[in-house]
């Protein structure tokens, strides 16, 4: 055990927030916390931290050479679910605990793929601008609008988040299938929803909707192919990470009608470039990597990141570790 008190830093996204719960969740540990704006790059996330004993991030990235140039480094903590700023290979390796928070906006991103999905069938974005601009049309414009009920809704990823949207369109009578190669067969069947192949999900479903975590498998998992075999009036929700769909090959889909639309949360490059061809595009409903938002929601991450980072600096198992192999026999831990 350190003679000092503990260092913890928070690096900010681009946004800013109120760290002042983490804080008090680690004051029993004792450990002070820093908080730092938003570094992008892995030299100035070492000379701004080299002392850490554990790092709260959102996005800045966490790579092998941050790691092994911050000695002291016992856990790095990601603000949420997804934990691709984190080189968690490198971090088992080191000895260092990785942990998410897996549970704390389930609902609010489910919430926002189905918001997705209702506004492109609705065409509620283009209504609304025609009707600001004087227009009354009386009717959804496109070619065809699909009832909902009865259509087929294909989910890549039937975590937490892709089985709670799973449960919001079964409410709204629509048929559910998904492909998700790690998840039992036991919740497939508890929540009705067909299991089929990235394959048969792409040629059969109406609105196809991402909720994997992003890794070196899932990297344009959606692609070209994936594309090719989906139906011309068929749509295209992400709401999982951007680098998981090949967005060139999405615009040329798009483009080509190969594909009716699309609705966007994230994306290959955050912030997105203004030159995007993507936001050209009327078939497209862009939104800025903020499915994930409600305010009770944001308010638990302080507390919540500062509760895991106390309970590894005081030598227990966090709730959440994103790599158990730093627990496995033989394994070793970077010393308290």
């Amino acid at each position: 055990m350190t003679s000092r008190p503990y260092h913890v830093y928070v690096l900010q996204g681009r946004g800013q927030r109120d760290y002042a719960d983490c804080q008090a969740a680690l004051a029993h540990v004792p450990a002070r916390m820093t908080t730092l704006p938003f570094l992008g790059k892995e030299d100035e996330v070492i000379d701004r931290t080299r002392d850490a004993d554990a790092i709260v991030v959102s996005s800045s990235p966490i790579t092998r050479n941050v790691m092994s140039a911050l000695e002291g480094l016992k856990t790095v903590v990601r603000t949420g679910v997804g934990y691709d700023v984190i080189d968690v290979p490198a971090a088992t390796e080191l000895g260092v605990i990785v942990v998410n928070i897996p549970d704390i906006w389930v609902r609010e991103v489910a919430n926002h793929a189905l918001s997705l999905l209702l506004a492109w069938n609705r065409k509620i974005v283009t209504l609304d601008r025609q009707v600001h601009a004087g227009v009354w049309s009386g009717t959804v414009p496109g070619e065809q609008t699909g009832s909902l009920h009865g259509e087929t809704v294909g989910i890549v990823g039937l975590g937490n988040i892709g089985s709670a949207f799973a449960r919001r369109v079964a409410a709204l009578e629509m048929k559910v299938i998904a492909s998700d190669p790690y998840v039992a067969p036991a919740r497939f069947a508890a929540l009705g929803v067909e299991r089929v192949s990235l394959e048969a999900l792409a040629e059969r479903s109406d609105y196809v909707s991402v909720h994997t975590l992003l890794n070196a498998e899932t990297r344009h998992l959606i692609g070209e192919a994936f594309f090719r075999r989906m139906k011309p009036t068929a749509i295209l929700i992400n709401t999982s990470r951007g680098p998981v769909v090949d967005e060139k090959a999405l615009a040329r889909a798009l483009q080509e009608k190969r594909l009716a639309g699309a609705g966007l949360d994230v994306w290959e490059q955050e912030p997105v470039a203004p030159d995007n061809p993507l936001l050209t595009m009327d078939t497209v409903i862009a939104t800025p990597h903020a499915a994930y938002f409600s305010s009770p929601a944001v308010a638990q991450v302080p507390r919540r990141c500062g509760e895991e980072v106390a309970r590894v600096l005081t030598g227990q198992r966090p709730l959440n570790v994103v790599n158990p192999e730093v627990y496995a026999p033989g394994a070793t831990l970077r010393r308290l």
